[in-house]
């Protein structure tokens, strides 16, 4: 088995408190690119996350970083864990992080570049839920995530409870070949893993978007995936179970489905219509 890539979040104030939020998994990636993220590490031994956030603040410390970084791990099937790198800046998937420890990080990190001490401690983060991230990139999942460009001819994002979108761009909008592909960040939680990734599907569907392509169907193709959903999987999932052909017999069963559906109620229409009065 491949290793899991697994970060772990800190914030050093000024004054040298340093505190660490758990871990992310973001081990499903393409070319190295992060795709998917999920909070916390769903199966990780309670001792090796809490020896690995002592780990992280230790990294932090010992170079007396101030401000919000991420510890970079990889982590093998034994729960052995090593350093791949520190990232020194707030990140992508902070999002998920935020909503399984109930903190707001930009928050807290403008007030720690303010020279204010953190009024927390590590005693007072605790892990709540599970959340995941998507990353909804202008790409092409059928074109080997090749980028898409042209305008936003629709572009409606999805409302609901525990559902949050961290968005760029406007119905309309053109996108162009020149800049990141990221469109936005959809990211949704729940009280466990399986019902964030219930919600994520629907989300995903409540999505519309039309004029160019993006990588809600690759969302949903791994959020509905046997390996994704039972946590047995690495960082190399795309390489092992995703390919075009998949991804378009999944929406050629999706569209048989939904056209079953529909002439099922066609059919009960037709009847109530030659009910006699």
């Amino acid at each position: 088995v491949e290793p899991r890539h697994v970060e772990v979040q800190i914030l050093a104030d000024q004054e040298g408190n340093t505190l660490h939020f758990y871990e992310r998994d973001c081990s499903i990636q393409r070319r190295h690119q992060k795709m998917i993220e999920e909070a916390p590490y769903a199966g990780l031994p309670e001792s090796v996350r809490q020896s690995m956030g002592r780990d992280a603040v230790r990294v932090a410390q010992s170079v007396g970083y101030t401000n919000a970084g991420t510890v970079e791990f990889l982590v093998d099937g034994n729960g052995d864990y090593f350093f791949i790198e520190m990232n020194t800046r707030i990140q992508v998937e902070h999002p998920v992080t935020e909503l399984i420890t109930g903190t707001d990080l930009v928050e807290l990190q403008i007030r720690v570049a303010r020279g204010e001490v953190l009024s927390i401690n590590q005693a007072d983060l605790k892990i709540k839920g599970h959340a995941l991230e998507l990353r909804v990139y202008a790409e092409d999942p059928l074109n080997d995530f090749l980028p898409s460009v042209g305008n936003l001819e629709v572009y409606q994002l999805p409302v609901g409870e525990n559902i949050r979108v961290d968005n760029g761009f406007e119905e309309g909008m053109d996108i162009p070949i020149y800049y990141d592909p990221m469109l936005s960040k959809l990211i949704t939680y729940g009280k466990t893993r399986d019902e964030a990734i219930q919600l994520m599907l629907k989300a995903i569907d409540l999505y519309l978007v039309e004029g160019i392509q993006t990588t809600l169907p690759f969302g949903t193709f791994v959020c509905e995936h046997e390996a994704f959903r039972s946590g047995n999987f690495d960082t190399h999932f795309v390489k092992n179970y995703y390919s075009p052909s998949l991804l378009e017999e999944q929406h050629h069963k999706e569209a048989e489905i939904a056209a079953k559906i529909a002439l099922k109620q066609y059919l009960e229409d037709q009847k109530l219509l030659r009910l006699p009065n």
